[in-house]
């Protein structure tokens, strides 16, 4: 809300450079508890530790299938190179013997391939000369042995792997996505060592994965569901009484400010209605003694006691502005915007232009109790400074939201001489504190208060709150 009457004469803007007199952080708040809110959280958190259970199952299991597999595959190798194998090769094979080749190839597409487990044979020399395949097309041709192969020759073993089908030699088995590779060495009648490679389905890998995840799979998931089912409840509970302590400590945060206000209302009067009226009686008195001293020719007696009322006025004055520090009655019967404008109206008087600017999208009433005491005390004592010290001839006064989401920035700009901030802040003359206690008042509540002034250009001070 604005109560500009006409256009407000807007001060020259001082030069740049603020000086940060405080940096508040912002009070925080508890959130208010949202039950469902958390349950989500509990049960979304709840699948994403399912996924990553059965994701972990996943790939563990097919680790667990892919080595119970290889070690499968080369058992069947012994048994296909013991009883099969072995007992077909002749030494002409070593020469290329048609014989010999289709005496191994019967006993292969008879006894080998019949059954789906086996996609190809090979059989080499130790130079990589394939002797034999299923595969006619690799028979004769010569690869380079892998230093795995070579070592069989030298260690007679079974290996078994996952094959690598970027390879030369296998460039009749990448129509396959994988495959186990095992091989061993095998001997002809004469003694020449053979190298016997079988390549065998990966489809078992997968099947035997398979069972193995849902082995474990649905104990384990279901025992985790179970768990987060049985939970629920007991976290309800929880909750219910977290929102009840919450609830309480609102109520009692509630009752302190309640009692603070009402406190600071009765202190109030009690000094108003009690000592400010005393001195007030006492003023009248001690100034009509004065009089009375006057007429009678007592010339110092009068003036003595034209020093005492002085006093006893100042005194006054001094607690009634201790009173709107208190407990500022305006502010808590008209608003801020109405105290405001009573503040601006204490300069208006002098002659200087004051202008008060709220913004209506940050209402009074989306500001607390607090906030709204902050920024009076503000103003105060800025446009006090103003009155006193500047010797500006119009200033504007403005409540506004902040860039930031959630803040408020006060505003206050005159067009006076302006001060040396830096000097102000870290060397204040004798007696003038009244930039530090507005720091500390800042800061207290949470809040920064930063200013940007220089000798001739004005000065602008800027409170920054949360709402």
């Amino acid at each position: 809300m604005s109560h500009p009457t006409e256009e407000p004469v807007d001060p020259p803007p001082p030069p740049p450079g603020w000086v940060d007199l405080t940096v508040g952080a912002q009070e925080q708040t508890a959130p208010a508890l949202r039950r469902r809110r958390v349950l989500l959280q509990v049960v979304l958190l709840a699948l994403v530790v399912v996924a990553a259970v059965a994701v972990a199952g996943v790939v563990a299991a097919r680790r667990l299938a892919e080595a119970e597999a290889v070690a499968d595959a080369a058992k069947t190798a012994d048994l296909l190179a013991e009883l099969l194998l072995q007992p077909a090769l002749q030494d002409g094979l070593l020469d290329g013997d048609p014989g010999s080749v289709a005496a191994i190839d019967g006993v292969v597409r008879e006894h080998v391939l019949a059954g789906p487990p086996v996609v190809r044979l090979k059989v080499w020399d130790p130079t990589g000369r394939v002797l034999y395949s299923d595969e006619p097309r690799l028979i004769g041709q010569t690869f380079p042995l892998g230093q795995d192969e070579r070592e069989v020759f030298a260690v007679p073993a079974t290996r078994a792997e996952v094959s690598d089908l970027a390879a030369p030699e296998n460039v009749y088995e990448r129509g396959n996505d994988q495959l186990l590779e095992t091989y061993r060495p095998v001997w002809t009648p004469s003694g020449a060592p053979l190298l016997f490679e079988a390549y065998f389905r990966y489809d078992e890998v997968t099947a035997r994965s398979s069972q193995l995840f849902r082995g474990f799979a649905g104990i384990t998931l279901s025992s985790l569901l179970l768990l987060v089912v049985l939970l629920l409840p007991v976290l309800w509970r929880l909750l219910d009484r977290l929102s009840a302590a919450q609830r309480q400590r609102e109520s009692l945060l509630q009752r302190a400010v309640d009692a603070s206000a009402e406190e600071r209302r009765r202190i109030a009067g009690t000094v108003h209605d009690g000592v400010v009226q005393d001195l007030v009686a006492t003023s009248f008195a001690v100034a009509g003694a004065a009089e009375r001293a006057a007429t009678e020719g007592r010339d110092q007696a009068a003036t003595e006691l034209r020093q005492a009322a002085a006093t006893v006025r100042s005194s006054i004055g001094g607690l009634r502005s201790l009173l709107l520090d208190i407990y500022p009655p305006r502010l808590a019967d008209g608003g801020l915007t109405a105290a405001l404008q009573d503040l601006a109206g204490e300069l208006r008087v002098r002659g200087i232009d004051v202008r008060v600017q709220v913004s209506a999208e940050i209402a009074p009433a989306d500001l607390n109790a607090e906030r709204q005491r902050l920024i009076y005390r503000v103003a105060r004592e800025c446009l006090g400074n103003v009155g006193r010290h500047s010797g500006a001839t119009a200033a504007v006064v403005s409540v506004r939201p902040a860039d930031a989401p959630g803040e408020a920035i006060l505003e206050i700009v005159d067009n006076g001489v302006g001060f040396d901030a830096d000097q102000v802040v870290h060397d204040p003359p004798p007696g003038h504190f009244g930039v530090q206690v507005l720091a500390d008042v800042a800061a207290e509540a949470g809040a920064s208060l930063r200013v940007r002034t220089a000798p001739g250009a004005g000065t602008r001070w800027q409170l920054r709150f949360p709402t």
